[in-house]
Formats: structure tokens, sequence, C-alpha cells
């Protein structure tokens, strides 16, 4: 079981890319990030490529990745299809990680890409309907319905306009969260407006506009609490990682990877519990075994990318990691704990809200920012001393709480 370090990562401009195809993406993130570890296409030993909509929008259903890299020279070696929803990008890379550190390769890449966009605005939203269970759809309406019982809604705040259906998950989760702690409408306003704030100072972000807490209270309404800025846009890019062991930094030359290294990487599948059983939180249980596997625990981390598909996301996130008490995640961003220069930055890339949400390249996106930031090379989001960063992603919803759920640490 040797040590696996990330040599090179990338990541395309988040964002609508109308003009681009997923090729296109694909091959712009492969070549940044071969170029970023030194290495040549023909030093790859496997690919784990991440997607998750190409079949439902292009109809490319399967061979995805083989076909997308195959004009981009990766041919002649292991090409493994991944998807896993939301958490596609981060399987791909937990994949890759375990691969070479079984010593099956000295030298993986993990890619992820998407291409959301389309002019056809139905099919575009109808992406996400395959990422709960097809089967029982009016019974999952039914259990998020109940989840936000004991919360008023105020007239007039559910869009007219179609949205994900994702946004009627997440309302369940902050309406229960609301009663449960007494999390406010304006701490999930805090939580947007600082990450919007985070994402001026990053120029692949999807979103480079800062916004006020009164302009997000204020903004288009998705589905309460939810306003438009509190929600991940629909998103197209690409993100990728070279990954190796020690004979592969020594074939690479990558001095200054040596020392980052994958301290965990940890996937956990969703249980059947109750809403409140907080304890049993498939992202709490995948954090106890990634402190485990790095030897450290929460207060050890100097910075988190966490799956904020919501301003939610980032509060429930933040209280499943252990990176705050439960029922703190709101007070601690309104406190500021939270923003650069806090106690615990976190999403100083602006998070899935603003840097945007290509599925199957957002953990992958979460990746590159914690290589940047660890290496000391992101600018003015730099986080001062990061010596070890925590990303979490989740995907899909089976029962009341995520399918699935990754968490790596990555340090030095």
């Amino acid at each position: 079981m040797s040590d696996v370090y990330i040599a090179g990562v990338s990541m395309t401009h988040f964002g609508k890319h109308l003009d681009r195809s997923l090729k296109s993406l694909a091959g712009e993130a492969l070549d940044a990030a071969l170029a970023d570890a030194g290495c040549e296409t023909a030093m790859i030993d496997a690919v784990f490529f991440g997607n998750c909509v190409q079949g439902h929008m292009e109809g490319q259903d399967m061979v995805r990745g083989e076909i997308a890299l195959r004009e981009h020279g990766i041919a002649g070696i292991p090409v493994v299809n991944v998807e896993n929803a939301c958490a596609t990008a981060s399987t791909a890379f937990h994949m890759a990680v375990n691969y070479v550190k079984a010593g099956a390769a000295d030298i993986a890449l993990a890619i992820g890409v998407e291409k959301m966009f389309a002019d056809d605005k139905a099919r575009m939203f109808s992406a996400f309907d395959g990422a709960w269970d097809v089967h029982e759809v009016e019974r999952s309406k039914a259990r998020f319905a109940a989840m936000a019982e004991g919360v008023e809604v105020p007239e007039g705040s559910t869009s007219p306009r179609p949205y994900s259906v994702f946004m009627d998950i997440y309302a369940g989760f902050c309406r229960m969260h609301m009663r449960e702690f007494g999390t406010t409408q304006e701490q999930l306003a805090i939580v947007a407006a600082k990450n919007h704030e985070h994402s001026v100072n990053n120029p692949l972000s999807q979103y480079q506009k800062t916004f006020s807490v009164d302009d997000v209270l204020a903004a288009a309404p998705i589905t309460y609490p939810l306003t438009l800025p509190m929600c991940s846009p629909i998103s197209d890019g690409a993100a990728a990682a070279v990954v190796c062991n020690a004979a592969g930094l020594k074939r690479l030359g990558a001095e200054r990877a040596r020392t980052l290294r994958v301290l965990a990487s940890v996937i956990q599948s969703g249980s059947n519990r109750d809403i409140t059983e907080f304890d049993r939180h498939a992202s709490r249980l995948a954090a106890q075994k990634a402190y485990n596997q790095a030897g450290l625990g929460p207060a050890d981390i100097d910075l988190a990318e966490v799956h904020d598909a919501t301003a939610m996301g980032e509060i429930i996130e933040l209280e499943a990691l252990g990176l705050c008490e439960l029922g703190d995640g709101g007070p601690a961003a309104e406190r500021g704990e939270t923003r650069l220069g806090g106690r615990l930055p976190v999403n100083p890339s602006g998070g899935l809200e603003s840097k945007g949400h290509p599925i199957g390249a957002t953990g992958l996106g979460q990746i590159y920012e914690l290589v940047m930031q660890l290496r000391g090379e992101a600018g003015a989001r730099q986080v001062e001393g990061a010596r070890v960063g925590l990303a979490q992603n989740g995907g899909g919803i089976v029962g009341i709480e995520e399918a699935v759920t990754c968490v790596n640490i990555v340090g030095h």
C-alpha cells in the first residue's frame, strides 16, 4: 500500500459553452493536466473517465471515455467509464488513487467532463431525473414534503419557471434544518454571498459577481427558502488529475508534487435511517473513515471544498464532516468563520453555487482547488498557510440522504 501523489491537475472554465463539444472540453482538461504534471500521454497507464449526462443529452450511452479521448492520444490502455451522479468525478479520482495504490499502475488519470447546456431546456433539466429512484418518484416527493412540514412557506416564494427536482429536495432539507436547529434564510444568504464573493477571484468560475446578503434574499425565488443565488447553476466543463506512486514521480520528475499526497480517499453510500439520526449521515461516516485513514481530525483541516449544490448543502455538510457542531453551520457562517480569513475557509473557489456544477466534473474541480491552495498558487483567494485540505462531493438521493458521498483529504 504505497503513498499516492497528485502530480498534476487542471480545470477548464466552468460555464455555458454551447460552441464547445464534450471532446473539446475533455481535450483541454487532459492537455493541461498532463502539462502540469510534466507527463507525456504515453506515460499514462490507465484512465478513469467521469460523465453523467452524455447519454441523456446526446445518446452516447456507452464507451464515452474511449470515444472522447481517442482523438487526444488515449488508446491501448484501460479506460474505465464512471458514473455516480454528482459524485462522479470524485469517484473517478478515488478509483484512480486506489488503482495506483494497489500497484496496477504507476501513473493514472482521473478526468471528468460534462456538457449540460442545450437549447432544449426541458431535456436539460430532465437530466437530473435519473438521480433518484425512478420507480418511487411520488413516494419520494411525499417524503421530502413531509420533511418540510412545520415551516410556513411565504406566498410567491416558488418559481413558476422550470428548475431541477433536486431544488425541491434541498428545500425539504432546508425546512427540516430550520425546524430542528433554528437555521434562518438570512444565514443561507450569508453562505451564498460569501461564496459569490470568493468566486470573484477565481478566473475559472462560471460567475464572478458579488451579491450582498440583501441581494441574495431579494433575488428570484426557486423554492422556499432558496433563491437563485443560493443554488448551483447548469454548467459545462471538465477537470482532471494525474495521480502516481513514488516510481511514477521519479518518471515524471515532478518535484513540486512530491510533498502533495492523497492522505485519504473514501466513498460511502447512504443507508436507511431516520432523518434525525444525524450521526449516521453518509458524509459523517465517510469523514470518520477519512480522518482515520489520514491520521488527522477535523481540527487539522485548513480549508474545505464541500458540495454546496445549494447554500443549505454547505451547512449540512460542514456539520456532518465535524467541521462545526451540529446545528452550528448557519451561525458559523454568520460569525464569518467560513470565509477567507476566517477560522476555516469553506469553498474559497466559489463553490458549486458560483464556480459552477458540471456534475461529471465537479469533484475533480474541488481537487483542483485544493491542489492550487496547497501549492500556494491560488492568487487572491489563497488560504494563508494551508497544509491540509478536504473535499466532500455527494451524488444522487436514495431515501432521505445522498446515494453516495466521497471525502478526499490532500496534504503535504
